[in-house]
């Protein structure tokens, strides 16, 4: 009955493949021995007084019954067998049915001792009695230490193979006790045997089968078993104690089991040792592997920042001369952004197959991240500088991905490994030379210099202490007069900003607002100066100086949303009339970015603040883009005011064309710049009506230049006048009357007038003030 159930259950359920034939081979075990009962129950047939005295029948109806035990217990091996290949692979199968015996050989020789052995009382003495018994005993115990085994070392599948393994151990003790019992005559044996082999049953079909293995890796780890190991060796010691307990010493078949237990334990230390083996063979390709991987670049195969510094620290520290270039792609941040990251990767990858095409046998090339790269040449930096310049050439020729091709240009610094005391400091002089190399024109090699060291540490230290400079009451501001010409009467003035610092010293604006802008904190420092210079006009517009202001204003602020809110604030504030603040802005921010400033500028003239365009003519601005520009004022570039008169161009062309030009676009102009005598006679020459340099006085402390006012207050000075009309709509310009003066000068601090109130912004003034 459980052999048709099981057939029947294995037909219906759909399992692993292995699973089926460990079940099928089960079921023909159940089978084999179910054929075995009605030959049983025949010969048994015809003992009415029972089997007490019938000897040599029990002998016969046993081996009846050991025959198919045997070749059942056969068929169970190889259900278990096929459960190992479902759960630890095939590589383990040797392995552990090595162990399997060697736990079978200590389960039989207990058995032996204290079961199986001729000597024991009811046993038959006759020679070769209940030898099928034997036989499957034998097998049993092989049943028993494979299900052993298999459960101790499969410990992940412990759940469902446990339920197996001990299926199986019940039929096996199940077929062998019952043919046993029959053949000794023991029927309490019968019995209890015979209600085993159902549940053994019931044991390995009921529930889920073992789950197959994840992967093709062994489930079983390579260790040498000791658990198996010392099954025998105690079931010998027990066998041993008791046989000379009882004065009967080593029974000869206990040794013989003992002699064929030490070859399987031989057996499997050999494969223990093979199994180690393969598994550190294994090991080093996996460490090796990894290693590779850690150590390069999964983007262009080359190596990455750790694989270069692994090579710098066992070859470069002491070795052979040699050099480190860092090189950046200029301009790669375009491609991304016009044309993808995947276009991108892909230039990035033929970049570091350049490299490799262009570089010596035995130099390396390392991506360090992004478009950085660097390699690391074993030569002097002399020769590495041809080397470098040959790169220059290979990574400017054009990539050809998608529809047109990609141009690009690299820059490279070139640090020498001789003059770096370790690999950080080799790694950051490269990196400097990098730097310098970018801020010098991009598209070239610089060689490390100690002087860009220096260089950094300065920055650093400048923007480090920037952070508290206001706090500690570092800045301060100057004035410098901007003059009427020709009378020189001063009549507004720039408020310059100065940085002096206890260790540091004098800072320039050149020097720490550049930084300011780059690091954030121009918007501070700006706000400090608006207010300051605010705070200082509103004292001299109470004292009754008619005079006006002018703050240099960062592009950075011009971003913000808030900025004319804040100009709005500090005027009410301190009381000032817009109409003496002017805010300069640079005529490289505007022409640059007009379109994103036109709005706050048109915002911050309309609350009636002058707007002046600084530094005109350093070549940034057409004629178009002036004449939308929402600016009032424009101040000549000092290079035009000192560029001096030529054989062919009298005078200072230049100025004179700026002034003819806020002329006619209803500008005021100032020139800047004037040093020397020489230059205001040419700008007077001009007709430009003011003037500022320092040939008119440098940035001086506020009460310097309040000195100066109240020395000139008794000779009516001069505001800036109102600029001449704006030219017809029609654009045919309006010429002036031949030896006509410049507008008569208005009231000191007046607003300018004719000022086209339909301008558009876009002035990116200079950060702080120069």
């Amino acid at each position: 009955m459980p052999a048709v159930w099981a057939l029947a259950k294995n037909r219906l359920v759909d399992q692993h493949g292995l699973v089926v034939r460990a079940n099928r081979l089960c079921a023909g075990a159940l089978m084999v021995y179910a054929l075995a009962a009605p030959v049983a129950w025949l010969h048994t047939a015809g003992w009415p007084e029972g089997w007490d005295e019938r000897i040599g029948s029990r002998i016969v109806l046993g081996g009846l019954l050991g025959l198919p035990a045997s070749i059942a217990a056969l068929l169970l091996v190889a259900a278990l067998l096929e459960i190992t290949d479902q759960v630890v692979g095939d590589g383990a199968r040797l392995r552990l049915m090595l162990e399997s015996l060697m736990v079978a050989s200590g389960l039989f020789i207990v058995a032996w001792t204290f079961l199986l052995a001729p000597d024991k009382p009811g046993h038959h003495a006759l020679p070769g009695a209940c030898v099928p018994v034997l036989v499957a005993a034998v097998l049993c115990c092989v049943v028993l230490g494979l299900s052993t085994v298999l459960v101790v070392r499969a410990q992940p599948w412990r759940g469902p193979l446990l339920r197996h393994c001990a299926g199986a151990a019940l039929l096996a003790l199940g077929m062998t006790g019952v043919a046993g019992g029959a053949c000794y005559g023991t029927g309490a044996v019968v019995l209890v045997s015979a209600l085993a082999i159902p549940a053994g049953a019931g044991l390995w079909f009921i529930g889920p089968p073992p789950p197959p293995r994840i992967s093709d890796a062994e489930s079983v780890s390579p260790s040498s078993g000791l658990a198996t190991g010392l099954a025998p060796v105690l079931a010998i010691s027990l066998v041993a104690v008791d046989g000379y307990s009882r004065n009967t010493g080593i029974e000869l078949v206990t040794a013989l089991v003992g002699i064929l237990n030490g070859f399987f334990m031989v057996g499997r230390q050999y494969l223990a040792i093979v199994d180690v083996r393969r598994a550190n063979n294994r090991l080093a390709e996996s460490e090796s592997h990894f290693r590779e991987l850690a150590h390069t670049d999964p983007l262009t195969g080359l190596a990455n920042r750790r694989g270069l510094l692994r090579t710098m620290y066992l070859d470069a520290a002491g070795g052979p001369p040699c050099v480190l270039l860092t090189l950046d792609l200029d301009g790669f941040k375009n491609v991304n952004d016009m044309r993808g990251h995947d276009v991108g990767d892909a230039v990035l990858i033929e970049v570091g197959q350049r490299l490799r095409l262009n570089l010596r046998p035995g130099d390396l090339a390392a991506r360090l991240g992004g478009d950085e790269f660097a390699v690391l040449m074993w030569s002097r930096p002399a020769e590495a500088a041809k080397v470098a310049q040959r790169l220059l050439a290979v990574l400017s020729r054009p990539y050809q991905h998608g529809a047109a091709d990609i141009f690009l240009s690299a820059s490279i610094g070139l640090a020498g490994c001789g003059a770096a005391d370790d690999i950080p400091t080799l790694l950051r002089n490269a990196d400097l030379a990098l730097r310098a190399a970018k801020q010098r024109g991009k598209n070239r090699v610089e060689l490390y210099d100690e002087v860009y060291d220096r260089q950094l540490r300065r920055r650093t230290a400048i923007e480090h202490e920037l952070r508290g400079a206001i706090e500690r009451q570092e800045l301060t501001l100057a004035y410098q007069p901007v003059v009427a010409l020709p009378s020189t009467r001063p009549v507004g003035a720039e408020a310059l900003i100065r940085w002096k610092h206890p260790e540091l010293g004098q800072v320039g604006p050149l020097e720490f607002i550049p930084i300011a802008e780059e690091t954030g904190q121009i918007e501070v420092i700006g706000a400090w100066v608006l207010d300051q210079a605010c705070r200082q006009l509103s004292r001299w517009v109470q004292e009754g100086y008619d005079v006006w202001v002018s703050v240099n204003i960062s592009p950075r602020e011009l971003h913000s949303t808030k900025y004319v809110t804040g100009v709005k604030d500090v005027l009410r504030r301190h009381r000032v009339p817009p109409s003496r603040l002017v805010l300069e802005v640079t005529e490289h921010a505007v022409a640059t970015d007009l379109d994103e400033f036109r709005r706050t500028l048109d915002s911050l003239r309309a609350l009636g603040v002058r707007i002046a365009l600084d530094d005109f003519g350093a070549g940034y601005s057409s004629l178009r883009q002036l004449r939308n520009m929402p600016v009032d004022i424009l101040k000549i570039d000092r290079d035009l005011v000192i560029d001096g008169p030529t054989d062919h161009l009298p005078g200072a062309p230049m100025v004179d064309v700026v002034v003819r030009l806020g002329q006619r676009l209803g500008l005021q102009v100032i020139a800047e710049g004037m040093s020397e005598p020489q230059h205001r006679r040419l700008v007077e020459a001009t007709g430009c009506p003011y003037g500022q340099g320092q040939l008119f006085g440098m940035g001086v402390p506020a009460e310097h230049l309040e000195a100066r006012l109240a020395a000139s207050a008794s000779g009516a000075p001069k505001a800036l006048p109102p600029a001449p009309p704006r030219p017809p709509a029609n654009g045919t310009p309006v010429p002036p009357a031949p030896g006509a003066a410049l507008a008569p000068h208005g009231k000191l601090g007046q607003p300018l007038n004719g000022l086209n109130a339909g301008r558009h912004d876009t002035v990116v003034p200079t950060s702080g003030s120069s």
